[in-house]
């Protein structure tokens, strides 16, 4: 059952990692009236922005306002008003610094959030991907934990952490554990990627992505107005009085 005081944190890798892979869920848990907030680790300039290199006099520092411009397009069309940019660099990126990891583990016990969605185990074309989901593992640990000492925070609940669909599934070892319906909000995840011109090949993709996706909904539900879907990983069992 939705419950909109279920705050929703979700840690993007890259610049427009949360809306290819999360903006309808994102844009409905807003539109229901929840709070999400989107942290974007990196806005992949090195990696994640080829079609913008193409393009004469680019410099490290027009590619990052481009894409950063873009992002935070791209969250207005959903709704998000909570986001930040922590600027990491992409290609490698390294998340193993213990001030990063308590940076993102006090970011955890800030916002409180009863689920996290991220990238999932296992990304095999991208390895910030799987940098970041166990970025994000160990912070969420840390936070819990009565022994870590952060000033200024409290110790946090136990979290529910969701794992993005990977860009290649098929290749990823990739099978869904949770489809949400997106048809209602499938119009401003549309919008929120097409703010994406150094990605443009992606749209069609995601769009195609989340149709399919639907079918499967459609087929498994028995639902047959879900048209459009996304799906996610658990890392943890589903916990509860009844099977649901």
């Amino acid at each position: 059952m939705f419950d909109k005081t279920q705050k929703v944190l979700v840690v993007s890798a890259h610049a427009a990692d949360y809306v290819w892979r999360a903006g309808g869920t994102i844009a409905k848990y807003i539109k229901n009236g929840a709070q999400v907030k989107v942290i974007v680790l990196s806005c992949g300039v090195r990696g994640e922005s080829n079609d913008l290199w193409k393009q004469p006099g680019q410099t490290e520092e027009t590619v990052l306002e481009t894409r950063k411009a873009e992002s935070k397009a791209a969250a207005e069309c959903l709704g998000i008003t909570d986001i930040e940019f922590w600027d990491y660099q992409d290609y490698f990126m390294d998340l193993d610094d213990q001030a990063r990891i308590d940076r993102m583990a006090t970011a955890i016990r800030t916002f409180a959030p009863y689920h996290i969605i991220t990238h999932g185990e296992l990304d095999l074309l991208n390895p910030d991907h799987d940098a970041v989901n166990k970025f994000v593992f160990k912070a969420s640990v840390l936070a819990i934990s009565n022994g870590v000492k952060i000033d200024g925070t409290a110790t946090s609940k136990q979290t529910r952490i969701f794992g993005f669909e990977p860009h290649q599934p098929e290749i990823c070892n990739f099978k869904p554990e949770v489809i949400i319906d997106i048809t209602e909000t499938m119009d401003q995840k549309k919008e929120a990627m097409n703010c994406f011109k150094a990605q443009s090949h992606l749209i069609e993709y995601y769009t195609e992505r989340a149709f399919m996706r639907g079918n499967h909904a459609r087929r498994l539900s028995g639902n047959q107005t879900c048209k459009f879907a996304e799906t996610f990983t658990r890392r943890f069992p589903y916990v509860g009085d009844w099977l649901i």
